[in-house]
Protein backbone atom coordinates (compact mmCIF):
# COMPACT_ATOMS: atom_id res chain seq x y z
CA UNK A 1 0.00 0.00 0.00
CA UNK A 2 3.32 2.39 0.77
CA UNK A 3 4.94 1.79 -2.82
CA UNK A 4 1.87 2.01 -5.17
CA UNK A 5 1.07 5.57 -6.25
CA UNK A 6 -2.59 4.58 -6.10
CA UNK A 7 -5.53 3.83 -3.95
CA UNK A 8 -5.59 -0.01 -3.54
CA UNK A 9 -9.32 -1.64 -3.14
CA UNK A 10 -8.84 -5.01 -1.80
CA UNK A 11 -10.84 -8.03 -1.88
CA UNK A 12 -11.96 -8.87 1.12
CA UNK A 13 -14.58 -12.05 2.21
CA UNK A 14 -18.09 -11.07 3.33
CA UNK A 15 -17.57 -13.56 6.26
CA UNK A 16 -14.00 -10.71 7.32
CA UNK A 17 -16.28 -7.69 6.32
CA UNK A 18 -19.31 -8.20 8.34
CA UNK A 19 -17.08 -8.85 11.79
CA UNK A 20 -16.73 -6.05 14.20
CA UNK A 21 -13.29 -4.02 13.70
CA UNK A 22 -12.19 -5.83 10.50
CA UNK A 23 -15.31 -4.96 8.55
CA UNK A 24 -15.06 -1.18 9.71
CA UNK A 25 -10.99 -0.74 8.63
CA UNK A 26 -12.09 -2.89 4.87
CA UNK A 27 -14.20 0.46 4.89
CA UNK A 28 -12.55 2.79 5.27
CA UNK A 29 -9.32 0.95 2.82
CA UNK A 30 -12.02 0.62 -0.17
CA UNK A 31 -12.26 -2.78 0.21
CA UNK A 32 -15.10 -5.22 -1.83
CA UNK A 33 -16.85 -7.71 0.19
CA UNK A 34 -17.01 -11.01 -1.58
CA UNK A 35 -19.02 -13.86 -0.54
CA UNK A 36 -17.42 -16.89 -1.15
CA UNK A 37 -19.16 -20.34 -1.13
CA UNK A 38 -17.26 -22.13 1.21
CA UNK A 39 -18.51 -19.89 4.06
CA UNK A 40 -21.55 -20.68 3.55
CA UNK A 41 -20.64 -24.98 2.78
CA UNK A 42 -23.17 -27.11 4.85
CA UNK A 43 -22.97 -30.98 5.13
CA UNK A 44 -25.42 -32.58 3.05
CA UNK A 45 -27.35 -35.80 3.92
CA UNK A 46 -26.12 -39.32 3.80
CA UNK A 47 -23.32 -40.04 2.07
CA UNK A 48 -21.99 -40.66 -1.68
CA UNK A 49 -20.36 -43.11 -3.69
CA UNK A 50 -17.98 -43.13 -7.17
CA UNK A 51 -17.15 -45.95 -9.58
CA UNK A 52 -13.47 -45.34 -9.52
CA UNK A 53 -13.44 -47.86 -12.82
CA UNK A 54 -15.89 -45.73 -14.92
CA UNK A 55 -13.28 -42.44 -15.18
CA UNK A 56 -10.68 -44.64 -16.32
CA UNK A 57 -12.38 -46.16 -18.53
CA UNK A 58 -14.37 -43.24 -20.41
CA UNK A 59 -13.45 -41.71 -23.44
CA UNK A 60 -12.08 -38.16 -22.95
CA UNK A 61 -15.13 -37.02 -24.71
CA UNK A 62 -16.80 -37.47 -21.55
CA UNK A 63 -16.96 -35.30 -19.10
CA UNK A 64 -19.40 -36.41 -16.46
CA UNK A 65 -19.00 -37.83 -13.08
CA UNK A 66 -21.52 -40.40 -12.16
CA UNK A 67 -22.53 -40.16 -8.22
CA UNK A 68 -24.68 -42.60 -6.15
CA UNK A 69 -26.03 -41.48 -2.80
CA UNK A 70 -27.57 -43.82 0.27
CA UNK A 71 -29.44 -41.76 2.50
CA UNK A 72 -29.05 -38.78 0.35
CA UNK A 73 -31.59 -35.83 -0.54
CA UNK A 74 -30.15 -34.14 -3.63
CA UNK A 75 -33.22 -33.06 -5.49
CA UNK A 76 -33.75 -30.63 -2.28
CA UNK A 77 -30.69 -29.70 -0.80
CA UNK A 78 -28.25 -29.30 -4.06
CA UNK A 79 -29.51 -27.94 -7.63
CA UNK A 80 -27.21 -27.69 -10.97
CA UNK A 81 -24.41 -25.04 -10.77
CA UNK A 82 -23.60 -25.56 -7.21
CA UNK A 83 -20.41 -27.72 -5.75
CA UNK A 84 -19.65 -30.24 -3.44
CA UNK A 85 -16.46 -30.94 -1.64
CA UNK A 86 -14.88 -34.42 -0.24
CA UNK A 87 -13.34 -34.73 3.42
CA UNK A 88 -9.56 -33.36 3.13
CA UNK A 89 -9.85 -31.47 0.43
CA UNK A 90 -10.51 -27.71 -0.56
CA UNK A 91 -11.64 -28.11 -3.95
CA UNK A 92 -15.13 -27.56 -4.86
CA UNK A 93 -16.54 -30.23 -7.44
CA UNK A 94 -19.57 -28.33 -9.64
CA UNK A 95 -22.77 -30.41 -9.84
CA UNK A 96 -23.69 -30.81 -13.70
CA UNK A 97 -27.57 -32.01 -13.42
CA UNK A 98 -29.16 -33.69 -10.39
CA UNK A 99 -31.25 -37.09 -11.61
CA UNK A 100 -32.85 -37.83 -8.52
CA UNK A 101 -32.60 -38.09 -4.79
CA UNK A 102 -29.98 -40.65 -5.14
CA UNK A 103 -28.01 -39.93 -8.57
CA UNK A 104 -26.59 -36.63 -9.39
CA UNK A 105 -23.68 -35.73 -12.06
CA UNK A 106 -20.44 -33.92 -11.20
CA UNK A 107 -18.20 -32.02 -14.19
CA UNK A 108 -15.13 -33.49 -14.70
CA UNK A 109 -12.40 -30.58 -14.30
CA UNK A 110 -9.04 -29.67 -13.65
CA UNK A 111 -7.89 -31.49 -10.19
CA UNK A 112 -11.43 -33.87 -9.62
CA UNK A 113 -9.73 -36.82 -10.44
CA UNK A 114 -6.49 -35.80 -7.64
CA UNK A 115 -9.74 -35.60 -5.40
CA UNK A 116 -11.58 -38.58 -6.00
CA UNK A 117 -8.29 -40.45 -6.04
CA UNK A 118 -8.22 -39.43 -2.72
CA UNK A 119 -11.07 -40.47 -1.46
CA UNK A 120 -11.94 -43.89 0.12
CA UNK A 121 -14.29 -45.03 -2.85
CA UNK A 122 -15.96 -47.38 -3.83
CA UNK A 123 -17.01 -46.81 0.00
CA UNK A 124 -19.41 -44.39 0.65
CA UNK A 125 -17.91 -40.96 2.01
CA UNK A 126 -19.76 -37.68 3.47
CA UNK A 127 -19.61 -34.46 1.53
CA UNK A 128 -20.56 -31.12 2.12
CA UNK A 129 -22.20 -28.65 -0.17
CA UNK A 130 -20.79 -25.56 -1.34
CA UNK A 131 -24.01 -23.21 -3.13
CA UNK A 132 -23.22 -21.41 -6.15
CA UNK A 133 -23.15 -17.51 -5.61
CA UNK A 134 -23.91 -14.27 -8.06
CA UNK A 135 -20.44 -12.40 -8.15
CA UNK A 136 -22.10 -10.13 -10.79
CA UNK A 137 -22.54 -7.15 -8.46
CA UNK A 138 -18.86 -7.85 -7.47
CA UNK A 139 -17.41 -7.93 -10.95
CA UNK A 140 -19.27 -4.86 -11.62
CA UNK A 141 -18.14 -3.03 -8.79
CA UNK A 142 -14.46 -4.21 -9.30
CA UNK A 143 -15.06 -3.32 -13.47
CA UNK A 144 -15.51 0.33 -12.20
CA UNK A 145 -12.71 0.52 -9.74
CA UNK A 146 -10.39 -0.49 -12.55
CA UNK A 147 -11.96 1.80 -15.08
CA UNK A 148 -11.34 5.10 -13.03
CA UNK A 149 -8.02 3.92 -13.16
CA UNK A 150 -7.79 1.94 -9.34
CA UNK A 151 -5.87 -0.88 -8.01
CA UNK A 152 -7.38 -3.96 -7.02
CA UNK A 153 -5.71 -6.52 -4.19
CA UNK A 154 -6.45 -10.04 -5.00
CA UNK A 155 -5.41 -12.69 -2.87
CA UNK A 156 -6.17 -15.60 -5.78
CA UNK A 157 -5.98 -18.64 -3.61
CA UNK A 158 -9.58 -17.66 -2.31
CA UNK A 159 -8.27 -17.54 1.84
CA UNK A 160 -5.19 -17.74 3.73
CA UNK A 161 -3.20 -21.04 5.70
CA UNK A 162 0.20 -22.00 6.88
CA UNK A 163 0.84 -24.20 4.12
CA UNK A 164 4.56 -24.24 2.46
CA UNK A 165 3.47 -24.21 -1.23
CA UNK A 166 0.09 -22.14 -3.03
CA UNK A 167 -3.07 -23.59 -2.94
CA UNK A 168 -5.33 -23.75 -6.49
CA UNK A 169 -5.43 -20.48 -7.44
CA UNK A 170 -9.48 -19.66 -8.04
CA UNK A 171 -10.48 -18.53 -12.12
CA UNK A 172 -11.54 -15.13 -10.68
CA UNK A 173 -8.73 -12.96 -11.42
CA UNK A 174 -8.82 -14.41 -14.83
CA UNK A 175 -12.56 -13.35 -15.35
CA UNK A 176 -12.03 -10.06 -13.93
CA UNK A 177 -8.80 -9.36 -16.37
CA UNK A 178 -10.66 -10.68 -19.38
CA UNK A 179 -13.62 -8.84 -18.54
CA UNK A 180 -11.46 -5.71 -17.89
CA UNK A 181 -10.20 -6.22 -21.48
CA UNK A 182 -13.58 -7.03 -23.27
CA UNK A 183 -15.59 -4.42 -21.51
CA UNK A 184 -13.52 -1.40 -20.98
CA UNK A 185 -10.74 -2.35 -23.36
CA UNK A 186 -7.92 -2.00 -20.37
CA UNK A 187 -5.67 -5.28 -20.69
CA UNK A 188 -4.91 -4.61 -17.12
CA UNK A 189 -1.17 -5.37 -15.42
CA UNK A 190 -1.48 -8.30 -13.27
CA UNK A 191 1.30 -7.61 -10.59
CA UNK A 192 2.56 -10.85 -8.31
CA UNK A 193 3.27 -9.68 -4.48
CA UNK A 194 5.16 -12.36 -2.62
CA UNK A 195 4.33 -12.05 1.41
CA UNK A 196 7.33 -14.22 2.69
CA UNK A 197 6.62 -14.81 7.04
CA UNK A 198 9.23 -15.41 9.24
CA UNK A 199 7.91 -16.46 12.48
CA UNK A 200 4.15 -14.85 10.75
CA UNK A 201 2.35 -15.67 14.03
CA UNK A 202 4.42 -14.41 16.59
CA UNK A 203 4.44 -10.61 17.56
CA UNK A 204 6.75 -8.63 15.94
CA UNK A 205 7.38 -11.48 13.12
CA UNK A 206 9.44 -11.23 10.03
CA UNK A 207 7.90 -10.41 6.54
CA UNK A 208 9.66 -10.03 2.98
CA UNK A 209 7.84 -8.55 0.33
CA UNK A 210 8.53 -9.01 -3.36
CA UNK A 211 7.22 -7.44 -6.77
CA UNK A 212 7.37 -9.19 -9.76
CA UNK A 213 6.88 -8.91 -13.28
CA UNK A 214 3.29 -8.05 -14.56
CA UNK A 215 1.41 -10.48 -16.55
CA UNK A 216 -0.78 -9.11 -19.30
CA UNK A 217 -3.58 -11.05 -21.57
CA UNK A 218 -2.92 -11.87 -24.50
CA UNK A 219 -4.92 -9.67 -26.74
CA UNK A 220 -5.51 -12.34 -30.02
CA UNK A 221 -7.02 -14.70 -26.67
CA UNK A 222 -9.71 -12.02 -26.37
CA UNK A 223 -12.31 -13.86 -29.70
CA UNK A 224 -11.54 -17.41 -27.50
CA UNK A 225 -13.06 -15.95 -24.57
CA UNK A 226 -16.00 -13.92 -26.49
CA UNK A 227 -16.95 -17.37 -27.69
CA UNK A 228 -17.38 -19.15 -23.82
CA UNK A 229 -17.98 -22.72 -23.50
CA UNK A 230 -14.37 -24.65 -23.30
CA UNK A 231 -12.59 -22.38 -25.29
CA UNK A 232 -12.84 -19.61 -22.90
CA UNK A 233 -12.45 -21.96 -20.03
CA UNK A 234 -9.00 -22.60 -21.83
CA UNK A 235 -7.76 -18.91 -21.98
CA UNK A 236 -8.68 -18.26 -18.66
CA UNK A 237 -6.79 -21.37 -17.37
CA UNK A 238 -3.86 -20.71 -19.42
CA UNK A 239 -3.74 -16.87 -18.22
CA UNK A 240 -4.15 -18.65 -14.46
CA UNK A 241 -1.22 -21.08 -15.00
CA UNK A 242 1.20 -18.15 -16.18
CA UNK A 243 -0.51 -16.10 -12.96
CA UNK A 244 0.67 -18.90 -10.89
CA UNK A 245 4.16 -19.22 -12.22
CA UNK A 246 4.85 -15.27 -12.11
CA UNK A 247 3.47 -15.94 -8.14
CA UNK A 248 6.25 -18.57 -7.51
CA UNK A 249 8.57 -16.08 -8.63
CA UNK A 250 8.12 -14.19 -5.47
CA UNK A 251 7.84 -16.58 -2.66
CA UNK A 252 9.82 -19.57 -1.67
CA UNK A 253 7.48 -22.77 -2.48
CA UNK A 254 9.06 -26.20 -1.10
CA UNK A 255 6.46 -29.28 -0.05
CA UNK A 256 6.33 -29.70 3.31
CA UNK A 257 7.97 -27.15 6.73
CA UNK A 258 10.46 -29.90 7.47
CA UNK A 259 12.07 -29.14 3.90
CA UNK A 260 11.49 -25.32 4.66
CA UNK A 261 13.66 -25.62 7.84
CA UNK A 262 16.03 -27.30 6.02
CA UNK A 263 16.80 -25.42 2.93
CA UNK A 264 16.77 -22.42 6.14
CA UNK A 265 19.70 -24.28 7.49
CA UNK A 266 21.34 -24.78 4.37
CA UNK A 267 21.04 -21.19 3.71
CA UNK A 268 23.12 -20.02 6.63
CA UNK A 269 25.57 -22.87 6.60
CA UNK A 270 26.72 -22.12 3.20
CA UNK A 271 27.00 -17.83 3.39
CA UNK A 272 30.08 -16.78 4.59
CA UNK A 273 30.19 -15.87 8.10
CA UNK A 274 31.80 -12.66 7.77
CA UNK A 275 29.08 -11.44 5.22
CA UNK A 276 26.09 -9.56 6.65
CA UNK A 277 22.94 -10.37 4.24
CA UNK A 278 20.11 -8.47 3.20
CA UNK A 279 16.53 -9.53 3.36
CA UNK A 280 16.45 -9.22 -0.76
CA UNK A 281 19.57 -11.52 -0.31
CA UNK A 282 18.09 -14.24 2.27
CA UNK A 283 15.30 -14.36 0.28
CA UNK A 284 17.27 -14.78 -3.59
CA UNK A 285 19.64 -17.14 -1.95
CA UNK A 286 16.55 -19.26 -0.55
CA UNK A 287 14.56 -19.18 -3.35
CA UNK A 288 18.15 -20.45 -5.30
CA UNK A 289 18.00 -23.77 -2.80
CA UNK A 290 14.37 -24.29 -2.84
CA UNK A 291 14.30 -23.80 -6.66
CA UNK A 292 17.83 -25.86 -7.00
CA UNK A 293 16.37 -28.82 -4.87
CA UNK A 294 12.98 -28.95 -6.77
CA UNK A 295 15.04 -29.29 -10.02
CA UNK A 296 17.22 -32.31 -8.31
CA UNK A 297 14.26 -34.24 -7.15
CA UNK A 298 13.40 -34.01 -10.68
CA UNK A 299 16.58 -34.78 -12.10
CA UNK A 300 16.61 -38.33 -9.69
CA UNK A 301 12.97 -39.09 -9.80
CA UNK A 302 12.76 -38.41 -6.32
CA UNK A 303 15.28 -41.22 -5.32
CA UNK A 304 17.87 -38.92 -3.95
CA UNK A 305 21.04 -40.58 -3.26
CA UNK A 306 21.87 -42.15 -0.03
CA UNK A 307 24.63 -39.16 0.76
CA UNK A 308 21.88 -36.36 0.15
CA UNK A 309 19.64 -38.13 2.44
CA UNK A 310 22.14 -38.06 5.00
CA UNK A 311 23.18 -34.60 4.45
CA UNK A 312 19.42 -33.58 5.03
CA UNK A 313 19.43 -35.69 8.00
CA UNK A 314 22.63 -34.54 9.42
CA UNK A 315 21.60 -30.23 8.64
CA UNK A 316 17.95 -31.46 10.31
CA UNK A 317 20.08 -33.12 13.36
CA UNK A 318 22.02 -29.96 12.96
CA UNK A 319 18.92 -27.19 13.36
CA UNK A 320 17.08 -29.33 16.42
CA UNK A 321 20.24 -29.10 18.22
CA UNK A 322 20.37 -25.33 18.34
CA UNK A 323 17.31 -25.25 19.17
CA UNK A 324 17.58 -27.53 22.26
CA UNK A 325 20.12 -25.45 23.37
CA UNK A 326 18.18 -21.91 22.75
CA UNK A 327 21.37 -20.45 20.15
CA UNK A 328 20.84 -19.01 16.70
CA UNK A 329 23.56 -20.23 13.47
CA UNK A 330 25.45 -17.25 13.73
CA UNK A 331 26.31 -17.57 17.44
CA UNK A 332 28.00 -20.58 16.87
CA UNK A 333 30.74 -18.65 14.88
CA UNK A 334 31.33 -16.72 17.98
CA UNK A 335 31.99 -20.30 20.26
CA UNK A 336 34.33 -21.52 17.96
CA UNK A 337 36.40 -18.09 19.27
CA UNK A 338 35.37 -18.73 22.92
CA UNK A 339 36.97 -21.45 25.60
CA UNK A 340 33.94 -22.94 25.81
CA UNK A 341 35.50 -26.18 27.99
CA UNK A 342 38.37 -23.52 29.22
CA UNK A 343 40.20 -25.21 32.47
CA UNK A 344 40.37 -28.50 31.21
CA UNK A 345 43.53 -30.11 31.06
CA UNK A 346 43.75 -30.90 27.19
CA UNK A 347 43.80 -27.23 26.73
CA UNK A 348 46.28 -26.33 29.69
CA UNK A 349 44.33 -24.13 31.48
CA UNK A 350 44.23 -23.55 35.29
CA UNK A 351 42.17 -23.54 37.96
CA UNK A 352 42.46 -19.48 38.44
CA UNK A 353 41.41 -19.16 34.81
CA UNK A 354 38.38 -21.47 34.88
CA UNK A 355 37.26 -19.31 37.92
CA UNK A 356 37.74 -15.89 36.07
CA UNK A 357 35.83 -17.56 32.95
CA UNK A 358 32.89 -18.30 35.14
CA UNK A 359 32.75 -15.06 36.69
CA UNK A 360 33.04 -13.49 33.41
CA UNK A 361 29.69 -15.89 31.92
CA UNK A 362 28.29 -15.00 35.70
CA UNK A 363 28.74 -11.06 34.52
CA UNK A 364 26.77 -11.24 31.62
CA UNK A 365 24.12 -13.07 32.47
CA UNK A 366 23.66 -10.51 35.71
CA UNK A 367 24.03 -7.57 32.87
CA UNK A 368 21.57 -9.29 30.71
CA UNK A 369 18.96 -9.44 33.59
CA UNK A 370 19.36 -6.54 34.73
CA UNK A 371 18.53 -4.73 31.11
CA UNK A 372 15.78 -7.49 31.14
CA UNK A 373 13.96 -6.19 34.02
CA UNK A 374 14.02 -2.88 33.51
CA UNK A 375 12.82 -3.40 29.75
CA UNK A 376 9.54 -5.40 31.77
CA UNK A 377 8.82 -2.76 34.20
CA UNK A 378 6.51 -0.25 32.17
CA UNK A 379 5.42 -3.28 29.95
CA UNK A 380 3.86 -5.13 33.07
CA UNK A 381 1.58 -2.37 33.16
CA UNK A 382 1.05 -1.20 29.80
CA UNK A 383 1.24 -4.12 27.71
CA UNK A 384 1.91 -7.58 29.88
CA UNK A 385 -2.30 -8.31 30.63
CA UNK A 386 -3.28 -7.24 26.73
CA UNK A 387 -0.56 -9.28 25.57
CA UNK A 388 -1.67 -12.37 27.80
CA UNK A 389 -5.54 -12.33 27.16
CA UNK A 390 -4.44 -11.61 23.22
CA UNK A 391 -2.36 -14.61 22.87
CA UNK A 392 -5.52 -16.56 24.68
CA UNK A 393 -7.45 -14.89 22.79
CA UNK A 394 -5.74 -15.70 19.34
CA UNK A 395 -5.30 -19.36 20.22
CA UNK A 396 -8.93 -19.76 20.94
CA UNK A 397 -10.23 -18.22 17.45
CA UNK A 398 -7.41 -20.36 15.55
CA UNK A 399 -8.42 -23.46 16.89
CA UNK A 400 -12.07 -22.54 15.48
CA UNK A 401 -10.13 -21.53 12.37
CA UNK A 402 -8.63 -24.66 12.15
CA UNK A 403 -11.60 -27.18 13.12
CA UNK A 404 -13.63 -24.85 9.91
CA UNK A 405 -10.44 -25.19 7.39
CA UNK A 406 -9.80 -28.30 4.71
CA UNK A 407 -6.54 -26.42 3.72
CA UNK A 408 -4.71 -24.90 7.24
CA UNK A 409 -1.98 -27.22 8.36
CA UNK A 410 -2.00 -25.64 12.11
CA UNK A 411 -3.70 -22.16 11.62
CA UNK A 412 -0.85 -19.72 12.65
CA UNK A 413 -1.66 -17.42 9.98
CA UNK A 414 -5.08 -16.03 11.68
CA UNK A 415 -2.83 -15.39 15.18
CA UNK A 416 -2.15 -12.75 14.72
CA UNK A 417 -4.27 -11.03 12.83
CA UNK A 418 -6.16 -12.14 15.79
CA UNK A 419 -3.91 -10.34 18.31
CA UNK A 420 -3.41 -7.13 16.69
CA UNK A 421 -7.80 -7.33 16.75
CA UNK A 422 -7.85 -8.16 20.28
CA UNK A 423 -5.19 -5.66 20.93
CA UNK A 424 -7.17 -2.88 19.15
CA UNK A 425 -9.88 -3.56 22.01
CA UNK A 426 -7.83 -3.83 25.05
CA UNK A 427 -5.27 -1.47 24.83
CA UNK A 428 -7.60 1.46 25.15
CA UNK A 429 -10.08 -0.33 27.29
CA UNK A 430 -6.80 -0.65 29.49
CA UNK A 431 -5.99 3.10 29.33
CA UNK A 432 -9.65 3.74 30.35
CA UNK A 433 -9.18 1.43 33.32
CA UNK A 434 -5.96 3.24 34.85
CA UNK A 435 -7.46 6.57 34.01
CA UNK A 436 -10.36 5.41 36.39
CA UNK A 437 -8.41 4.24 39.01
CA UNK A 438 -6.24 7.90 38.58
CA UNK A 439 -9.53 9.67 39.23
CA UNK A 440 -11.08 7.87 41.66
CA UNK A 441 -8.40 6.52 43.68
CA UNK A 442 -5.60 9.75 43.42
CA UNK A 443 -6.02 13.48 44.48
CA UNK A 444 -4.48 13.98 41.32
CA UNK A 445 -6.57 17.34 39.76
CA UNK A 446 -8.33 17.73 35.79
CA UNK A 447 -4.80 18.98 34.62
CA UNK A 448 -2.80 15.76 35.67
CA UNK A 449 -5.03 13.50 34.87
CA UNK A 450 -5.46 14.56 31.69
CA UNK A 451 -1.25 14.52 31.29
CA UNK A 452 -1.22 10.85 32.59
CA UNK A 453 -4.12 9.60 30.33
CA UNK A 454 -2.39 11.58 27.03
CA UNK A 455 1.02 9.81 28.03
CA UNK A 456 -0.06 6.33 27.94
CA UNK A 457 0.21 5.61 24.46
CA UNK A 458 3.23 7.40 24.62
CA UNK A 459 4.63 5.07 27.64
CA UNK A 460 2.81 1.64 25.68
CA UNK A 461 4.91 3.25 22.35
CA UNK A 462 8.25 2.76 24.73
CA UNK A 463 7.45 0.02 26.63
CA UNK A 464 6.99 -2.50 23.23
CA UNK A 465 10.40 -0.87 22.12
CA UNK A 466 11.86 -2.03 25.33
CA UNK A 467 10.40 -5.45 24.82
CA UNK A 468 11.78 -6.04 21.62
CA UNK A 469 15.07 -5.20 23.00
CA UNK A 470 14.86 -7.23 26.11
CA UNK A 471 13.33 -10.16 23.65
CA UNK A 472 16.60 -9.90 22.16
CA UNK A 473 18.36 -10.02 25.20
CA UNK A 474 16.44 -12.75 26.17
CA UNK A 475 18.08 -14.51 23.28
CA UNK A 476 21.56 -13.90 24.24
CA UNK A 477 20.87 -14.41 27.35
CA UNK A 478 20.19 -18.58 27.00
CA UNK A 479 24.06 -19.38 25.25
CA UNK A 480 25.39 -18.04 29.08
CA UNK A 481 23.01 -19.92 30.64
CA UNK A 482 23.44 -23.41 29.05
CA UNK A 483 27.44 -22.68 29.67
CA UNK A 484 27.04 -22.72 33.41
CA UNK A 485 25.40 -25.90 32.76
CA UNK A 486 28.33 -29.06 32.61
CA UNK A 487 25.95 -31.02 29.85
CA UNK A 488 25.51 -28.61 27.89
CA UNK A 489 28.65 -26.80 27.75
CA UNK A 490 30.28 -30.02 25.99
CA UNK A 491 27.06 -29.97 23.23
CA UNK A 492 28.13 -26.57 22.67
CA UNK A 493 31.94 -27.26 22.60
CA UNK A 494 31.07 -29.40 20.07
CA UNK A 495 29.24 -27.29 17.77
CA UNK A 496 31.31 -25.32 15.70
CA UNK A 497 33.15 -28.73 14.92
CA UNK A 498 29.80 -30.27 13.43
CA UNK A 499 29.09 -26.89 11.61
CA UNK A 500 32.50 -26.84 10.24
CA UNK A 501 31.94 -30.18 8.85
CA UNK A 502 28.61 -30.09 7.77
CA UNK A 503 29.42 -26.29 5.84
CA UNK A 504 32.21 -28.44 3.98
CA UNK A 505 29.89 -31.68 2.77
CA UNK A 506 27.27 -28.86 1.79
CA UNK A 507 29.74 -26.93 -0.67
CA UNK A 508 31.42 -29.74 -2.19
CA UNK A 509 27.50 -31.26 -2.62
CA UNK A 510 26.63 -27.76 -4.41
CA UNK A 511 30.07 -27.85 -6.34
CA UNK A 512 28.83 -30.96 -7.33
CA UNK A 513 25.37 -30.52 -8.74
CA UNK A 514 25.94 -26.70 -9.15
CA UNK A 515 26.67 -26.64 -12.62
CA UNK A 516 23.72 -28.96 -13.98
CA UNK A 517 21.29 -25.87 -12.43
CA UNK A 518 22.60 -23.43 -14.60
CA UNK A 519 21.50 -19.98 -14.18
CA UNK A 520 20.16 -20.91 -10.45
CA UNK A 521 23.89 -21.21 -10.29
CA UNK A 522 26.12 -19.34 -12.70
CA UNK A 523 23.76 -15.79 -12.59
CA UNK A 524 23.91 -12.91 -10.05
CA UNK A 525 20.62 -11.50 -11.37
CA UNK A 526 18.02 -14.89 -12.36
CA UNK A 527 14.69 -14.44 -14.03
CA UNK A 528 12.73 -16.37 -11.41
CA UNK A 529 9.55 -16.49 -13.58
CA UNK A 530 11.21 -17.99 -16.32
CA UNK A 531 13.19 -20.40 -13.44
CA UNK A 532 10.14 -21.31 -12.29
CA UNK A 533 8.34 -21.48 -15.26
CA UNK A 534 10.88 -24.30 -16.50
CA UNK A 535 10.74 -26.03 -13.31
CA UNK A 536 7.33 -26.36 -14.02
CA UNK A 537 7.58 -27.76 -17.22
CA UNK A 538 10.03 -30.14 -16.12
CA UNK A 539 7.82 -31.24 -13.08
CA UNK A 540 5.32 -31.71 -15.94
CA UNK A 541 7.52 -34.08 -18.22
CA UNK A 542 8.60 -35.90 -15.55
CA UNK A 543 4.47 -36.60 -14.65
CA UNK A 544 3.71 -37.90 -17.95
CA UNK A 545 6.99 -39.89 -18.24
CA UNK A 546 6.20 -41.73 -14.98
CA UNK A 547 2.14 -42.32 -15.93
CA UNK A 548 3.40 -43.93 -19.16
CA UNK A 549 5.85 -45.95 -16.93
CA UNK A 550 2.85 -46.94 -14.89
CA UNK A 551 0.53 -47.80 -18.19
CA UNK A 552 3.03 -49.87 -19.77
CA UNK A 553 3.56 -52.22 -16.76
CA UNK A 554 -0.38 -52.57 -17.04
CA UNK A 555 -0.25 -54.01 -20.08
CA UNK A 556 2.28 -56.11 -19.36
CA UNK A 557 0.63 -57.19 -16.39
Amino acid sequence: MCTCQRNISYLVAAKSWNRPIVGHLAWAMGAVPVKRAQDSAKRGSGNVTIDVKQITAQDSSNTLIKVVGKGTKFTSEIKAGDKIRFPKSALGIKVESIDGDESMSLKLEDGVLEVISSQPFPEYAPFDILPHIDQKDVYQNVLERLASGGTIGIFPEGGSHDRTDLLPLKVGVSLIAYSALEKDGINVPIVPVGLNYFRAHRFRGKVTVEFGSPTYIEPSTLEDYKRGGSDKRRVCNALLGRIEDSMRSVIVSVPDYEKLQMIHAARRLYREDTETETAEQRQDMGRRFAEGYKRMLLKVKGDLPEEWLNLQSRILSYQKELNQLGIKDYQVVGLDHEEVEIGSETQGHGKGETVLHRMNIMGHIVHLLFIIVLAALPSMLLNFPVGMASRIYSNRRRKVALAASKVKIKGYDVMLSERVLCSIVLVPTLWMIYGLILFFFTNLDGPSLAVCFTCFPLFSYWSIMATEEGMADVKDLRPYVMRMIPSARKRLAALPATRKALRADLRAVIRHIGPSLGDIYYEKDVNWQEITTETKRLSTISSEITEETKAEGKKED
